[in-house]
């Protein structure tokens, strides 16, 4: 679509050249929801493309994911034997409602910072204990984990003028062994429930609740819990005020999807078998 009432593009190419945020502006990446529909607020935008960003960057210490990577580029990833979580980044990429051509241009930054709740990178990221770099419109910086930049269904961190800059998993994260459920309304649906369960060598179970609640809710547990613990621990954490209501799934059936789902994810990684 075009957006008849932009007057202005600017391209930076550093954090220094980046111009003084004003009413109208709007950051520019990947642009797929920015060009989906009229913003007729906007005047100006500010093209991150040519600030060119590495879109992945792997070391000794885990992986850092540029705001501005796109998620073929991350799925096309050829991650190390010992990263036993890798088979997380394929399966949350698969959970877009999208086309190919849509991977090819969708940002991973811009997931997260449309904030919405079944947005599948924030799943990923959220599961593997992401963090993420903001550059403030002052001039700081501020490293937030993912599970609290998303602060509902739509919101999160960012003030006027903060740009996401990037999300970095360390390679404990990339070395936990995992189980990934979700589910829809219809086969193509988008998530009504995405849950993913990461176990570490201490068998500590970390669980990821997400697409069938407005933000990133997770539980942690120092050892592999029992079904009866894992329930109550559900029911007494995440407040039925926080099941997500539209059309993809109402909160009655999405709080008892998220109960299921997690006991299918528990009994995985317990190794029990149905």
């Amino acid at each position: 679509m075009d957006l008849n009432t932009i007057t202005e593009v600017v391209r930076p190419t550093t954090r220094a050249g980046l111009p003084a945020w004003k009413a109208g502006d709007a950051w520019l990446a990947g642009g797929t929801w920015l060009f989906s529909e009229p913003q007729v607020q906007l005047s100006r935008l500010i093209d991150l493309r040519e600030m060119a960003w590495p879109a992945l960057t792997t070391n000794d210490q885990g992986l850092c994911i540029a705001a501005t990577c796109s998620v073929a580029e991350l799925d096309a990833l050829p991650c190390p034997p010992d990263w036993i979580a890798a088979p997380l980044i394929d399966q949350c990429c698969r959970a877009f409602l999208a086309s190919f051509k849509i991977w090819k241009t969708a940002t991973v930054g811009g997931n997260l910072c449309m904030s919405l709740p079944a947005g599948p990178m924030i799943s990923l990221l959220a599961a593997l204990e992401g963090v993420c770099t903001i550059w403030k419109n002052d001039g700081r910086e501020q490293r937030v984990a993912v599970t609290d930049f998303v602060t509902g269904n739509n919101s999160n961190l960012l003030a006027p003028g903060d740009l996401l800059r990037q999300i970095d998993v360390s390679l404990a994260a990339l070395q936990r062994r995992t189980a990934f459920r979700q589910i829809a309304l219809t086969p193509v649906g988008r998530s009504g429930a995405l849950l993913i369960g990461t176990i570490g060598r201490d068998r500590d179970l970390l669980l990821t609740v997400t697409a069938s609640t407005t933000k990133p809710l997770q539980l942690r547990f120092t050892s592999m819990p029992d079904a009866a613990l894992l329930h109550a621990r559900i029911l007494r954490d995440i407040p039925d005020v926080l099941y997500h209501d539209d059309v993809h799934g109402n909160p009655v059936w999405r709080k008892a999807m998220t109960l299921r789902l997690a006991e299918e994810i528990r009994a995985e990684l317990a190794g029990i078998r149905p």
